[in-house]
C-alpha cells in the first residue's frame, strides 16, 4: 500500500479501506483549531499582565480569531469542493500554523491580534474540510458513528485546551499556548497526505462569489456588532455593523433565490429538519460557550486556581461528552434525531441553570454537576444535528455544508461569549457599586468595575498602601468575590432562559421520526454504497 493516498474517492469501488485512521487526522486537525479558543481562556490573564492589555484589547485578542472564522467558512468551503478538500484541509492547517508562529514572537497588542486573525483564516478552511471529508469517505452505514467521533472530539477540545495551556504555563510564557499548535498542525498535514484520499465535488459549476462576498460582510458584520456592542456600548461603529449585517442578510436571500447555482440555496430553511438542527447547534453553544466562559473566570479569579488546576478541573466536561457520544450512537436510530436533540438542550439547559445557585462561597463541586450535564448534552445532541445538517447537502455541496454547520457553531458560541459575558460585567459592575461605591477613589472604583481581574488588582494595591491595609483590601477582596458571584447567578439566569426558548423553538421546528423527506443524495446508490433492492428512502428521525 503507498505512502501517499492519491486515489480519488469519486474514482473509489468501495469503502475506503483506512478511513477510520483518516477521521483520526480529521478529528486531529479539529483539535487544534478548537483548543485555539478555549486555550486562550486560561492565558489571559498572563497576556493581559504582560501586554497591559485593557478589557477592550483583551476582548479582541480573542475575538479577532473569532471573526475571520465564522465569516469566512462558507465561501471556503464551497472553494474546498471545487477544487480539493484535501488541499483545503492541508492549506489551512500551514496557515493555521503560521499564525501561531507569528502569534508565539510578537509582544505588542496589535500583532497579537493580527496573529489570531490568521489563525481564525486557517481555522475557516479546516474546519469546513474535516466535514466535507468525512461524508465524502465515511459510507451512510457508518457516517453517524464517525461525525459522533468528529462531534467528541469538539468536546475533548473545550476541556483540553485549558488543561494543556494550563501545563504550559507552569514554566513557559503564555507564546507557549500558540507554539504547541505548530508540531501538532505538521502531524495533521503529513497524516492528510498519508491517509486521507483527494476529493472534489463532481459536475459542480462555477463559485457564486457574489453570495460569498455577500455571506462574508453579514456574517463578519453581525459578529463584529455582537462582540463590540454588548461590551463598549452601541455607539456609531456596533451600529452600523449591525445595519450592515441586516442589509447584506437580505441581499444575500434575495442573491441566492435568483442565481442558478447559489452558495447555498436558502429554500433549505423551509426544510424543517435542516433549520431545526441548525438553530440547536446555534442555541446550544450559545449557552455552552457562555457559561464556560464565566464558569473559568470564576475558578481562576474567586477560587484562585492557577491555569493547570483550571484546566484539570474542567476535564470532567471532556468525559461527560464521551458518555453522551456513547449514548447517541446506540438511541438515535431507536429513538431519532429530535427526541435526542431536544434531550440534549433540556440537560444542558438545565446545567446552565444550575449556575444560578452560586454566590460567594461557592466552591468547585457547585460547578462540577453543570460542567458534568454540558458535556454529556454536547455528545448527545450535537452529533446527530451535525449528521442531519450534513445529510440536507448533495456531493457537489459537502464543503457549503460544513461551512454552514460550522458557522453556526461557531456564530453561537461568539453569541454567547459576548452578550452573556456582557451580562455578567453589567451585574458584576452594579453589584460592586453598591457595596463599595463611595468607598474607593473614583480611578480605583473605575479599575474594579472594569472586571473581576482588575477589581483584584485593586485589592492588592490597597494591601500595599499605608492608608489602606490588609483588613481594607480584604474586604475589598470579599466584595469583588460577591459582586461576581453575583453576576455568575444573574448571566445564568438569563442565559438558561434563552436555551429554554431556543429549546421550544427546536421542539416546534424539528419533525418527528414519522415525518417523511425528500430523497437525499444518500438514499441513491454509490459505488461506495452498492444497490440495495429492499432499501426504501428512510425518515426523518
Amino acid at each position: 500500500m503507498p505512502f501517499l493516498a492519491n486515489t480519488p474517492v469519486e474514482k473509489m469501488t468501495g469503502p475506503y479501506a483506512r478511513r477510520w485512521w483518516a477521521l483520526l487526522v480529521l478529528c486531529l486537525s479539529l483539535l487544534i483549531v478548537v483548543m485555539a479558543n478555549t486555550s486562550l481562556i486560561v492565558a489571559a490573564p498572563d497576556m493581559t499582565q504582560d501586554l497591559s492589555l485593557s478589557s477592550s484589547d483583551l476582548q479582541w485578542v480573542i475575538d479577532g480569531y473569532t471573526v475571520p472564522y465564522a465569516a469566512l467558512m462558507l465561501v471556503l468551503g464551497a472553494i474546498g469542493d471545487k477544487y480539493s478538500r484535501r488541499g483545503a484541509l492541508v492549506t489551512g492547517l500551514l496557515i493555521f500554523a503560521a499564525g501561531s508562529v507569528m502569534g508565539s514572537l510578537v509582544d505588542e497588542t496589535g500583532l497579537v491580534i493580527a496573529a489570531r486573525a490568521i489563525m481564525g483564516v486557517g481555522a475557516a478552511v479546516v474546519m469546513p474540510a474535516t466535514l466535507s471529508l468525512l461524508v465524502a469517505i465515511f459510507p451512510r452505514g457508518e457516517r453517524a458513528k464517525a461525525i459522533t467521533g468528529w462531534t467528541a472530539t469538539s468536546g475533548l477540545a473545550i476541556a483540553v485546551g485549558p488543561l494543556v495551556a494550563g501545563w504550559l504555563l507552569e514554566d513557559h510564557a503564555w507564546g507557549s499556548t500558540f507554539l504547541i499548535n505548530v508540531p501538532i498542525a505538521v502531524v495533521a498535514v503529513v497524516g492528510a497526505l498519508a491517509l486521507v484520499p483527494p476529493s472534489k465535488a463532481q459536475g459542480m459549476g462555477r463559485i457564486d462569489y457574489v453570495g460569498g462576498l455577500l455571506s462574508i460582510v453579514s456574517v463578519g458584520s453581525l459578529v463584529y456588532a455582537a462582540i463590540e456592542g454588548p461590551h463598549f456600548g452601541w455607539g456609531a461603529g456596533p451600529v452600523a455593523a449591525a445595519v450592515v449585517a441586516g442589509v447584506g442578510l437580505l441581499a444575500f436571500v434575495a442573491w441566492e433565490l435568483r442565481h442558478p447555482h447559489p452558495m447555498l440555496d436558502v429554500r433549505k430553511f423551509a426544510e424543517r429538519p435542516f433549520s431545526g438542527s441548525m438553530l440547536a447547534v446555534l442555541f446550544f453553544f450559545f449557552g455552552t460557550f457562555g457559561a464556560l466562559y464565566y464558569a473559568t473566570q470564576y475558578l481562576q479569579f474567586v477560587l484562585g486556581y492557577n491555569a493547570l488546576e483550571t484546566g484539570v478541573r474542567l476535564l470532567p466536561l471532556a468525559g461527560a461528552v464521551f458518555v453522551g457520544a456513547a449514548a447517541t450512537g446506540r438511541l438515535t436510530p431507536k429513538l431519532g434525531v429530535k427526541a435526542m436533540v431536544v434531550t440534549g438542550m433540556v440537560i444542558g439547559t438545565a446545567g446552565v441553570l444550575l449556575l444560578t445557585r452560586i454566590d460567594a462561597g461557592s466552591t468547585y463541586t457547585d460547578f462540577l454537576a453543570s460542567l458534568l450535564m454540558l458535556g454529556f448534552a454536547i455528545g448527545l445532541s450535537v452529533s446527530p444535528a451535525t449528521d442531519t445538517i450534513m445529510g440536507s447537502f448533495p456531493e457537489s455541496e459537502l464543503g457549503v455544508g460544513g461551512g454552514a454547520n460550522d458557522t453556526s457553531l461557531e456564530l453561537g458560541g461568539a453569541l454567547g461569549i459576548a452578550i452573556l459575558g456582557s451580562l455578567l460585567g453589567t451585574a458584576y459592575r452594579d453589584k460592586l457599586t453598591d457595596l463599595i461605591g463611595g468607598q474607593l477613589p473614583h480611578s480605583a472604583l473605575e479599575t474594579a468595575q472594569d472586571s473581576v481581574g482588575g477589581g483584584l488588582a485593586v485589592a492588592q494595591e490597597v494591601a500595599k498602601n499605608p492608608a489602606g491595609g490588609a483588613q481594607q483590601a480584604q474586604a475589598l477582596l470579599d466584595a469583588v468575590h460577591e459582586a461576581f458571584a453575583h453576576g455568575v447567578a444573574q448571566t445564568s439566569l438569563i442565559g438558561g432562559i434563552i436555551m429554554a426558548a431556543g429549546t421550544m423553538i427546536v421542539l416546534a421546528v424539528l419533525p418527528g421520526r414519522r415525518k417523511s423527506r425528500t430523497p437525499s443524495r444518500d438514499d441513491i446508490p454509490t459505488p461506495q454504497e452498492p444497490a440495495d433492492p429492499q432499501k426504501t428512502p428512510s425518515t426523518t428521525a
